[in-house]
């Protein structure tokens, strides 16, 4: 239901100011017309939804994975009808992470350009720093320097920051009426000089084609801009490696049966093997150190033919788990083979009388694993499969470890701690603990809601919340 929602962007008053009167089609139909087929990966569609400073349904820009004349491409789309295409700081978080992917992939990039600049009430939080607005101009400079092509299309207004996308790309597209390229637009010529110019006279598709040179390619309509940007792309003489058709077997078990097994109780695990057979080819998994820190399932199999390593939380991440977890990175990234890791961390079942030492060894081979994950020279991807708590969301490469994508199950819950954990937290002395129960309630609520997959996609803290069912595809 949310995603539906957000796909539909500012909603349908806002597709018809859109598209009637202002003749220019919605940002999914331009893709349609770009991409080679609809089966594209959208990255982060949940992002932006219900933000502190209001609704923004998918940071008001479409980012995603397809291919365009069998080239796989990053686009990014900017959807004008989600507050006119203004970019707000969750935007700019969604355009530097699709550029990520464009430069860790090295994957071409396809700016679709209609906005209206930057937000400017929110300056301060998407403007000034190093993971701000102007990195995104950084980005396209040493991604060109990286010979990652990049394209553009002015699909619309194109005003202030916005326009250096277009201008810093390759080969730029405008079309005619709509397509627009301006540093500042016509009311602000008209604050400061008092002259009324047209916005096609100051910076419209005939201006750019043929006076400033801003464009390499005039089209009059959205339809022959996309067949124009597909005909780039085609003349590139860029196409990385060639896909192997490798044929493979399904599951031996439906992955229907996934959405019976997302655990939803985190302060017990479940046997993460029922997961992996309805993940891997045949079912079929090579496990490594089977009988050794058994609360971490290690091994090898295949997803769509592509042998990967699997490291799977089955429980708490122990002393041995840990050390068997190290030594499996090692050797996945010793043989180039890419890691999947499947999250789901348990609360700690440790005796009281062996606290201390359990705790120590654990710390010691966790951190070895932390280093293990953290230099492995392979691709990595990590699904949240359940719960996602504390350090060993950092062990199981979790955000801050770089994997190369992460999603997240619906149910899954990422967070410092469970909150649950907070109903046995022993309060200090005798006196009345009415308050101190009162901000103990208020504190497990903020963390039920803050802990959601909802709340985390919103901000950007992965990929996407995906269905357990798609998870091979995905």
């Amino acid at each position: 239901e949310l995603l539906e929602t957000a796909s539909k962007g500012g909603g349908e008053n806002a597709i018809l100011h859109h598209t009637q009167r202002n003749k220019k089609l919605f940002v999914r139909e331009r893709l349609k017309l770009l991409l080679d087929d609809e089966s594209f990966l959208e990255l982060s569609p949940l992002a932006g939804l219900n933000m502190p400073y209001g609704d923004v349904p998918a940071a008001g820009c479409l980012t995603g994975i397809g291919k365009i004349c069998g080239v796989w491409c990053v686009f990014m789309a900017n959807d004008a009808t989600v507050k006119g295409g203004t970019i707000y700081p969750i935007g700019v978080k969604k355009q530097l992470r699709a550029q990520e992917i464009a430069m860790q992939n090295r994957l071409l990039s396809v700016y679709l350009v209609d906005s209206g600049g930057a937000f400017l009430p929110l300056q301060s939080e998407l403007f000034p720093d190093k993971s701000h607005g102007g990195r995104v101009f950084y980005n396209e400079a040493i991604m060109s320097a990286m010979r990652i092509p990049q394209v553009a299309v002015v699909c619309g207004s194109c005003v202030a920051g916005g326009a250096y996308v277009p201008t810093m790309a390759e080969e730029t597209v405008i079309i005619d009426k709509i397509g627009t390229l301006f540093l500042a637009g016509p009311p602000l010529v008209k604050a400061a000089t008092g002259e009324y110019v047209s916005p096609e006279d100051l910076g419209g598709a005939k201006l750019h084609s043929k006076v400033s040179g801003c464009s390499d390619h005039f089209a009059s309509s959205e339809k022959e801009a996309y067949e124009c940007i597909r005909n780039v792309i085609s003349t590139l003489n860029y196409d990385p490696l060639p896909e192997k058709v490798v044929e493979h077997d399904s599951p031996l078990y439906s992955s229907d049966e996934l959405l019976g097994l997302a655990p939803q109780d985190y302060r017990l695990t479940l046997p993460v093997k029922l997961i992996l057979s309805r993940l891997m080819d045949g079912s079929r998994f090579q496990e490594f150190k089977a009988n050794y820190g058994t609360t971490l399932v290690t091994g090898f199999g295949h997803v769509e033919g592509h042998l990967v390593g699997i490291v799977a939380n089955n429980g708490e991440l122990s002393h041995d788990a840990s050390l068997k977890g190290s030594h499996f990175v090692q050797l996945c990234s010793q043989r180039s083979i890419p890691i999947l890791f499947f999250q789901n961390t348990a609360p700690h079942t440790t005796e009281p009388t062996s606290i201390s030492q359990a705790h120590s060894n654990r710390l010691k081979a966790q951190a070895s694993m932390m280093a293990a994950v953290a230099c492995a020279a392979v691709p990595k991807i990590t699904i949240v499969i359940g719960g996602c708590y504390g350090s060993e969301s950092y062990v199981m490469c979790g955000r801050s470890f770089s994997p190369n994508f992460l999603f997240l199950w619906p149910n899954a819950r990422v967070a410092l701690v469970d909150s649950r954990h907070f109903s046995t937290v022993p309060q200090a002395g005798d006196n009345d603990c009415t308050g101190d129960e009162s901000e103990l309630k208020h504190l497990k609520e903020k963390l039920e809601e803050e802990s959601s997959a909802f709340y985390s996609s919103a901000r950007l803290w992965d990929d996407g919340v995906i269905l357990p069912q798609n998870t091979r595809k995905v």
